[in-house]
Protein backbone atom coordinates (compact mmCIF):
# COMPACT_ATOMS: atom_id res chain seq x y z
CA UNK A 1 0.00 0.00 0.00
CA UNK A 2 2.77 2.46 0.88
CA UNK A 3 4.64 1.75 -2.34
CA UNK A 4 1.60 2.42 -4.53
CA UNK A 5 0.15 5.41 -2.67
CA UNK A 6 3.44 7.30 -2.48
CA UNK A 7 4.81 6.07 -5.83
CA UNK A 8 7.94 4.73 -4.15
CA UNK A 9 10.72 3.69 -6.50
CA UNK A 10 12.23 1.43 -3.85
CA UNK A 11 10.23 -1.12 -1.91
CA UNK A 12 10.34 -0.79 1.86
CA UNK A 13 12.97 -3.03 3.42
CA UNK A 14 10.51 -4.53 5.90
CA UNK A 15 6.85 -4.36 6.79
CA UNK A 16 6.29 -1.48 9.20
CA UNK A 17 4.53 -2.54 12.39
CA UNK A 18 1.26 -0.67 13.00
CA UNK A 19 1.47 2.19 15.48
CA UNK A 20 -1.56 3.88 17.02
CA UNK A 21 0.00 6.38 19.41
CA UNK A 22 3.15 7.96 18.02
CA UNK A 23 4.51 10.85 20.06
CA UNK A 24 7.25 13.46 19.43
CA UNK A 25 10.72 11.99 19.78
CA UNK A 26 9.71 8.70 18.18
CA UNK A 27 10.39 7.51 14.64
CA UNK A 28 7.83 8.30 11.94
CA UNK A 29 7.68 7.11 8.34
CA UNK A 30 8.54 9.78 5.79
CA UNK A 31 8.94 9.79 2.02
CA UNK A 32 11.84 11.73 0.48
CA UNK A 33 12.71 12.28 -3.15
CA UNK A 34 16.19 12.51 -4.66
CA UNK A 35 16.98 12.58 -8.38
CA UNK A 36 13.41 11.59 -9.15
CA UNK A 37 13.49 8.54 -6.88
CA UNK A 38 11.26 8.24 -3.84
CA UNK A 39 12.25 6.28 -0.78
CA UNK A 40 10.63 5.72 2.61
CA UNK A 41 12.71 6.17 5.78
CA UNK A 42 12.12 6.43 9.50
CA UNK A 43 13.04 9.84 10.97
CA UNK A 44 12.70 11.17 14.49
CA UNK A 45 9.72 13.48 14.96
CA UNK A 46 10.99 16.84 16.25
CA UNK A 47 13.19 18.93 13.96
CA UNK A 48 16.80 19.61 14.91
CA UNK A 49 18.12 22.35 12.56
CA UNK A 50 21.56 21.69 11.11
CA UNK A 51 22.93 24.72 12.98
CA UNK A 52 21.59 23.71 16.42
CA UNK A 53 24.08 23.30 19.24
CA UNK A 54 21.87 20.86 21.14
CA UNK A 55 19.48 18.20 19.80
CA UNK A 56 17.08 19.03 22.64
CA UNK A 57 15.63 21.81 20.47
CA UNK A 58 13.77 19.09 18.62
CA UNK A 59 11.40 18.65 21.57
CA UNK A 60 9.97 22.10 20.77
CA UNK A 61 9.90 21.86 16.98
CA UNK A 62 7.27 19.21 16.26
CA UNK A 63 4.97 21.46 14.19
CA UNK A 64 5.81 24.30 11.79
CA UNK A 65 3.21 26.89 10.79
CA UNK A 66 2.95 27.17 7.02
CA UNK A 67 2.90 30.97 7.17
CA UNK A 68 6.35 30.99 8.79
CA UNK A 69 8.31 28.16 7.15
CA UNK A 70 9.89 30.32 4.46
CA UNK A 71 11.23 32.92 6.91
CA UNK A 72 11.81 31.37 10.35
CA UNK A 73 15.44 30.33 10.90
CA UNK A 74 14.47 26.92 12.23
CA UNK A 75 12.59 25.99 9.06
CA UNK A 76 13.59 28.14 6.09
CA UNK A 77 16.56 26.05 4.97
CA UNK A 78 14.56 22.84 5.18
CA UNK A 79 11.64 24.45 3.35
CA UNK A 80 13.98 25.52 0.56
CA UNK A 81 15.83 22.21 0.25
CA UNK A 82 14.48 19.34 2.34
CA UNK A 83 10.78 18.61 2.06
CA UNK A 84 9.16 15.27 2.75
CA UNK A 85 5.83 13.51 3.02
CA UNK A 86 4.89 12.16 6.44
CA UNK A 87 2.95 8.94 5.89
CA UNK A 88 -0.03 8.20 8.13
CA UNK A 89 -3.31 6.33 8.12
CA UNK A 90 -4.75 9.03 10.37
CA UNK A 91 -4.00 11.46 13.19
CA UNK A 92 -5.51 12.80 16.40
CA UNK A 93 -6.82 16.24 17.28
CA UNK A 94 -8.14 17.39 20.62
CA UNK A 95 -11.29 19.46 21.11
CA UNK A 96 -13.98 20.13 23.67
CA UNK A 97 -16.62 17.48 24.28
CA UNK A 98 -20.19 18.07 25.37
CA UNK A 99 -18.98 17.68 28.95
CA UNK A 100 -16.47 20.53 28.66
CA UNK A 101 -13.44 18.24 28.82
CA UNK A 102 -10.69 17.82 26.25
CA UNK A 103 -11.72 15.01 23.95
CA UNK A 104 -9.44 13.31 21.40
CA UNK A 105 -10.74 12.75 17.88
CA UNK A 106 -9.35 10.45 15.22
CA UNK A 107 -9.09 11.85 11.69
CA UNK A 108 -8.63 9.83 8.51
CA UNK A 109 -9.22 10.18 4.78
CA UNK A 110 -12.70 9.17 3.63
CA UNK A 111 -11.76 7.99 0.17
CA UNK A 112 -8.02 7.21 0.36
CA UNK A 113 -6.17 4.46 2.26
CA UNK A 114 -3.51 6.83 3.63
CA UNK A 115 -2.73 10.48 4.28
CA UNK A 116 0.28 12.46 3.11
CA UNK A 117 1.20 15.20 5.61
CA UNK A 118 3.51 17.96 4.45
CA UNK A 119 6.82 17.71 6.30
CA UNK A 120 10.35 19.09 6.44
CA UNK A 121 13.48 17.18 7.39
CA UNK A 122 17.00 17.92 8.57
CA UNK A 123 20.29 16.09 9.11
CA UNK A 124 22.20 17.18 12.24
CA UNK A 125 25.55 16.05 13.60
CA UNK A 126 26.49 16.17 17.24
CA UNK A 127 29.93 16.32 18.77
CA UNK A 128 30.35 12.59 18.14
CA UNK A 129 29.92 13.15 14.40
CA UNK A 130 26.98 10.77 14.14
CA UNK A 131 24.12 12.00 11.92
CA UNK A 132 20.63 12.46 13.33
CA UNK A 133 17.76 12.82 10.86
CA UNK A 134 14.61 14.50 12.12
CA UNK A 135 11.38 15.94 10.76
CA UNK A 136 8.59 18.37 11.49
CA UNK A 137 4.93 18.47 10.37
CA UNK A 138 3.74 21.61 8.58
CA UNK A 139 0.39 22.95 9.80
CA UNK A 140 -2.22 25.36 8.53
CA UNK A 141 -5.61 26.73 9.53
CA UNK A 142 -8.23 24.04 10.08
CA UNK A 143 -10.70 23.40 7.30
CA UNK A 144 -14.48 23.31 7.70
CA UNK A 145 -14.42 19.69 8.85
CA UNK A 146 -11.96 20.23 11.70
CA UNK A 147 -12.76 23.82 12.73
CA UNK A 148 -15.35 22.65 15.31
CA UNK A 149 -12.57 20.64 16.98
CA UNK A 150 -9.36 22.65 16.60
CA UNK A 151 -8.12 25.79 14.86
CA UNK A 152 -5.04 24.11 13.32
CA UNK A 153 -4.41 20.96 11.31
CA UNK A 154 -1.57 19.38 9.31
CA UNK A 155 -1.22 20.39 5.67
CA UNK A 156 -2.83 17.35 4.03
CA UNK A 157 -1.84 16.71 0.44
CA UNK A 158 -4.06 15.14 -2.18
CA UNK A 159 -2.33 12.30 -3.99
CA UNK A 160 -1.96 14.46 -7.10
CA UNK A 161 -0.24 17.20 -5.06
CA UNK A 162 2.53 15.10 -3.50
CA UNK A 163 5.03 15.97 -6.23
CA UNK A 164 4.16 19.67 -6.02
CA UNK A 165 4.97 19.77 -2.33
CA UNK A 166 8.26 17.94 -2.83
CA UNK A 167 9.25 20.43 -5.53
CA UNK A 168 11.35 23.11 -3.79
CA UNK A 169 10.08 25.69 -6.30
CA UNK A 170 6.53 25.41 -4.97
CA UNK A 171 5.81 28.55 -2.93
CA UNK A 172 3.89 28.91 0.31
CA UNK A 173 1.08 30.56 -1.67
CA UNK A 174 0.88 27.47 -3.84
CA UNK A 175 0.82 25.26 -0.75
CA UNK A 176 -2.10 27.26 0.68
CA UNK A 177 -4.02 26.37 -2.46
CA UNK A 178 -2.95 22.74 -2.12
CA UNK A 179 -4.12 22.67 1.51
CA UNK A 180 -7.55 23.78 0.32
CA UNK A 181 -7.62 20.64 -1.86
CA UNK A 182 -7.05 18.33 1.10
CA UNK A 183 -8.72 14.92 0.96
CA UNK A 184 -12.24 14.59 2.35
CA UNK A 185 -11.99 13.55 5.99
CA UNK A 186 -13.85 11.33 8.43
CA UNK A 187 -13.68 12.34 12.10
CA UNK A 188 -14.94 10.63 15.25
CA UNK A 189 -14.29 10.85 19.01
CA UNK A 190 -12.06 8.22 20.60
CA UNK A 191 -11.15 7.15 24.10
CA UNK A 192 -9.02 9.41 26.31
CA UNK A 193 -6.72 6.38 26.66
CA UNK A 194 -4.78 7.92 23.76
CA UNK A 195 -3.57 10.58 26.20
CA UNK A 196 -1.30 7.93 27.76
CA UNK A 197 1.58 7.00 25.39
CA UNK A 198 1.80 3.60 27.06
CA UNK A 199 -1.39 2.69 25.19
CA UNK A 200 -0.66 1.75 21.59
CA UNK A 201 -3.20 -0.58 19.98
CA UNK A 202 -6.13 -0.47 17.59
CA UNK A 203 -8.69 0.14 20.34
CA UNK A 204 -7.45 3.74 20.43
CA UNK A 205 -9.13 4.49 17.08
CA UNK A 206 -12.40 2.77 17.93
CA UNK A 207 -15.29 5.28 18.11
CA UNK A 208 -15.87 6.21 21.74
CA UNK A 209 -19.09 6.58 23.65
CA UNK A 210 -19.82 9.67 25.72
CA UNK A 211 -19.05 7.73 28.90
CA UNK A 212 -15.45 6.96 27.90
Amino acid sequence: MLEEYFALTEATAAELPPRYNLTPGQAVAVVREHDGRRRLNLLRWGLVPFWAKDAAIGHRLVNARLDGVAAKPAFREAFARRRCLVAASGFYEWGESSHGRRRPFFVRASEEPLLALAGLWERWRGTDGQPLETCVIVTTEANATLTPIHDRMPVLLARADQALWLDAQTSTADVVAMAARAPVLDVWPVSTAVNDPRHDDETLITPATDTQ
